[in-house]
């Protein structure tokens, strides 16, 4: 399988993968892995270009042990993506040895095509630009509101390597992240990464948050006006690319603003131990 070959969904994913991520491809799948983030999920991870049937786990648990769990010994979950909608397959034995079906949507804006939000912002807010090198904390402070199944302090570790990650990519050019706050607080961040300096290339929304005690209030449906427009006027991309779960309430948001239902893909995913708290 070849990275060529990958729709955009999983393609754009790949803009991360180039800092510090270790890509191979074999006859059947493509591997990923970033030894210094072992943690990071779908940073370490094998996409299939179609769904493996029910009565492959066995194999391709071999092939996860072989191509990635051997040689990091802290990667202890298993993250199979798929490059193909979801055809409804309930898998059995995948949901007995501890898997999760997770199904994406994925959604593209070109220009021209960004609405503006149906409703004001209620609260006064400032949007800005965030500095990784200095505010990191700040932001993972954010996102520790949104641990949901995942141990807490191996969480922290994950987003804050995730993030001198991001630092790199922000020191080239790359990457930036954003963030909405409200009345002294980060209230709502998102990062933004694009394929190539020049202009006419794609970009891709990073880890969309809101902070728990500031839903419902507009802000995500301002942050990401806010960026996608900074895509199109300072970065001229020439689409923007959003990765989504279908039955999320944010999906709604992206569509608001004129984001378009382009594709959908899924991945078969069996939390690390120390994750597994529900």
């Amino acid at each position: 399988m070849q990275l060529q070959d990958l729709r955009p969904g999983w393609r754009t994913d790949f803009i991360l993968h180039r800092y510090g991520a270790e890509v191979v491809s074999r006859a059947t799948h493509l591997v990923v892995r970033t030894p210094a983030n072992p943690t990071f999920y779908w940073g370490n991870c094998l996409i299939l270009p179609a769904a493996p049937r029910d009565e492959d786990l066995a194999l391709w648990l071999a092939r996860f042990d072989a191509d990635i769990a051997r040689d990091q010994p802290a990667s202890t979950h298993v993250a199979i993506g798929v490059d193909a909608p979801y055809d409804g397959q309930p898998y059995p034995s995948w949901r007995a040895a501890g898997f999760e079906v997770v199904t994406t949507t994925m959604l593209r804006l070109q220009p021209g095509q960004l609405a503006l939000p149906a409703r004001p912002v209620r609260d006064p807010v400032v949007f800005r630009k965030l500095d990784l090198a200095s505010e990191s904390e700040a932001l993972i402070e954010l996102e520790m509101t949104h641990t949901q199944d995942f141990e807490p302090e191996g969480y922290r570790l994950f987003r804050r390597r995730q993030h001198q990650r991001h630092h790199a990519m922000q020191r080239d050019g790359l990457m930036q992240w954003f963030g909405l706050w409200c009345d002294g607080t980060l209230a709502a961040t998102c990062g933004l990464m694009r394929e190539g300096a020049e202009p006419g290339v794609s970009g891709r929304f990073q880890y969309v948050t809101t902070h728990a005690d500031w839903r419902r209030r507009g802000l995500c449906t301002a942050l990401i006006h806010a960026v996608s427009e900074f895509g199109f006027t300072q970065w001229r991309l020439a689409d923007l690319y959003m990765a989504a779960d279908p039955d999320d309430v944010a999906i709604g948001i992206y569509r608001s603003l004129g984001y378009r239902d382009i594709g959908s893909g899924f991945a078969l995913q069996r939390n690390a131990p120390q994750d597994r708290l529900a």
